[in-house]
């Protein structure tokens, strides 16, 4: 009877995680000390701005994947797989402004929050498509100059985001020279860092732990390292957003010239 329980227990507690009949599940809006967050439960938090701020990048992991940038600092295209509450979709918007750029979400109520956290209706610059992530990348080879890869469901990635196909297919969704970057915030890293090996070599991936936090950033790319020093590099990146993440740009660039001496491409 005890275990009857409990199984009857984990069933509800997934149900509330995960939507009912395969419903997307409902996140909601927490405001509290300043902060406006996306939740799906109390202790577990998508996505965080600051009230009155809302193109902050807050979250260190978010800043960090803009390093992206050193591959492609004029990206024509720039497409991300999860919205969440927006924050780099929010921060490309207004500091790339040449840029186009796509974001799939594949939760209509994710979605439907969007003007809660200061997300720009769509326009010539800005489109968000309630899709599959898995889908979306699919039917775009090509597409990308940068990919930024934070697709998370209330339990985590989804799986339909952590097949050697899907990493497959974010490769040829990249131009010749592009690059994404990967948000792992999970148990095995190891297993997501594999699959992008696969699909874009061995000495085309490089991961960076985050040291305030308990995820990884992987970027993988196409084509060759920029032949550089870091100082060079980093100098490409447009000027308003090296003063605004003023900790990712150099770091980054010595790990590529370091990387680029190892692999000697």
């Amino acid at each position: 009877m005890a275990d009857k329980h409990a199984r009857s227990w984990i069933g509800r507690w997934l149900d509330r995680l995960r939507g009912r009949a395969g419903e997307p599940r409902k996140p909601y809006v927490r405001r509290h000390d300043g902060l406006v967050s996306l939740q799906f439960v109390r202790r577990q938090t998508q996505s965080r701005m600051v009230d009155g701020d809302a193109d902050r990048l807050l979250i260190d992991y978010t800043r960090t994947m803009f390093a992206t940038l050193l591959w492609q600092p004029a990206p024509a295209a720039l497409g991300l797989v999860g919205l969440g509450g927006g924050s780099q979709a929010k921060f490309a918007y207004r500091h790339l402004p040449d840029t186009r750029i796509v974001a799939v979400e594949n939760n209509p109520h994710v979605v439907a929050l969007r003007g809660e956290f200061g997300i720009p209706d769509d326009d010539e610059r800005l489109a968000v498509v309630v899709d599959d992530g898995f889908r979306f990348v699919d039917a775009r080879p090509g597409s990308f100059d940068v990919l930024l890869v934070d697709g998370y469901d209330a339990p985590g990635i989804p799986a339909e985001l952590s097949t050697q196909a899907f990493y497959d297919a974010c490769r040829d969704a990249l131009t010749g020279t592009g690059v994404m970057a990967c948000n792992l915030y999970v148990r095995d890293p190891e297993t997501h860092v594999a699959k992008l090996r696969r699909a874009f070599g061995e000495d085309r991936v490089l991961v960076f732990d985050e040291p305030k936090m308990s995820n990884r950033v992987a970027f993988a790319w196409r084509g060759p390292l920029p032949a550089l020093d870091a100082q060079a590099m980093t100098e490409r990146v447009p000027l308003t957003i090296r003063t605004l993440l003023p900790e990712v740009f150099h770091r980054m660039a010595v790990r590529i010239v370091r990387q680029r001496t190892l692999t000697g491409r």
